[in-house]
């Protein structure tokens, strides 16, 4: 990602590679510790000048790589020839690949490779190729995603939105619950990959940014309280830190698998989520009161136990909760009830 964000249209560096592109020159550009790098060097000219797309586009026009700083600002070597150590598994076949590859295994150099016939520019990062694509490509796919995610959020709030009322109605089961967190997760990864599609858009991805948060409010939210509220047990930000990591890590195929996801929430994997009811501890509800502080709900939670007895409880006994008082207890009713209201008016809305 750091690769690509440095060689994002409207970068100088991005300016420097199109012209050599569209000179049809080719070059072999290597960005990193000179010191560390030197032991490659075999001849070449040392310049330690500022970088600056027109000297990148002239100084191609030589033979060798071209060797800049790690963080793109100087140009401090040209005609470089690098000697990589020839042991090193390629299956590039041109010359310019084959050192290319080799210098990015075996240093922690980004390397970008020219072709001067094909016009094509490689990134190489730790070994790993990568093909950067014309702007309109990436751009068609981000639109893509960005259309696949907006059906993925329409379908989470439709099961959000009925997993709040049944939390009202005191009719949860696990079922409903990994649905909604299946959901949340499905659109938490497509998120992800249109991040990277930004990165490598640079300038021309502001649109696709301002589409992506829009989408996205609330989610991380959303899922966080999730997770604690469903939680089999919830004793500290440990277990929910290790939930939150192994879910992350889970292959599309076991994302899929409601077993595994109630296993990754501490149930058994074998029981029947259908029937299987559970009791939400009230985050969700609770986090979507304005104006209610983090450590106040979880001083309401740690009292009452669950939403369940948080709704049967007076306003006296919400009251003597720590940081509440007789204002937030009316604040914290008021909440719950336009919340059932607004939840009311989503559903007939959906259906």
């Amino acid at each position: 990602m750091r690769a690509l964000e440095m060689v994002a249209p409207g970068t100088l560096l991005r300016e420097g590679i199109d012209n050599i592109v569209d000179a049809r020159t080719g070059a072999l550009i290597v960005i990193g510790d000179v010191d560390e790098l030197g032991f490659l060097f075999s001849g070449g000219i040392k310049l330690e000048i500022d970088y600056s797309p027109a000297f990148l586009y002239e100084l191609a026009k030589m033979d060798g790589s071209i060797v800049l700083s790690s963080n793109a600002t100087k140009i401090a070597h040209v005609n470089v020839q690098l000697t990589p150590d020839p042991t090193i598994l390629t299956l590039e076949t041109g010359t310019r690949h084959r050192t290319a590859e080799r210098v990015s295994k075996q240093t922690d150099s980004i390397v970008i490779a020219v072709s001067e016939r094909r016009e094509v520019v490689s990134l190489y990062v730790d070994g790993t190729k990568y093909i950067l694509e014309d702007i309109p490509v990436v751009l068609a796919k981000a639109n893509q995603a960005l259309a696949t995610l907006d059906k993925y959020r329409s379908r989470l709030d439709q099961v959000s939105t009925r997993l709040t009322a049944l939390e009202f109605e005191g009719g949860v089961t696990l079922n409903d619950t990994l649905t909604v967190l299946q959901r949340v997760e499905l659109v938490t990864r497509m998120a992800v990959e249109i991040e990277r599609y930004i990165v490598e858009l640079g300038t021309e991805g502001r649109l696709i940014e301002m589409q992506l948060d829009e989408t996205m409010v609330g989610v991380a939210a959303d899922k966080a309280a999730l997770i604690h509220d469903y939680l089999m047990e919830d004793d500290d930000d440990d277990g929910f830190a290790a939930v939150s990591d192994q879910l992350l890590r889970l292959t599309h195929q076991d994302l899929l698998d409601f077993g595994r996801l109630a296993e990754l929430l501490g149930y058994d994997r074998k029981i029947n989520t259908l029937d299987y009811p559970v009791t939400p501890r009230g985050f969700r509800i609770l986090g979507r009161i304005p104006r209610l502080p983090r450590l106040v709900v979880q001083r309401i939670v740690t009292e009452f136990g669950g939403l369940e007895e948080l709704l049967a409880a007076s306003d006296g006994e919400l009251e003597t909760v720590d940081g509440v008082g007789e204002i937030r207890a009316k604040d914290i009713r008021e909440g719950l009830r336009r919340q059932q209201e607004i939840n009311l008016v989503d559903r007939y809305l959906q259906t």
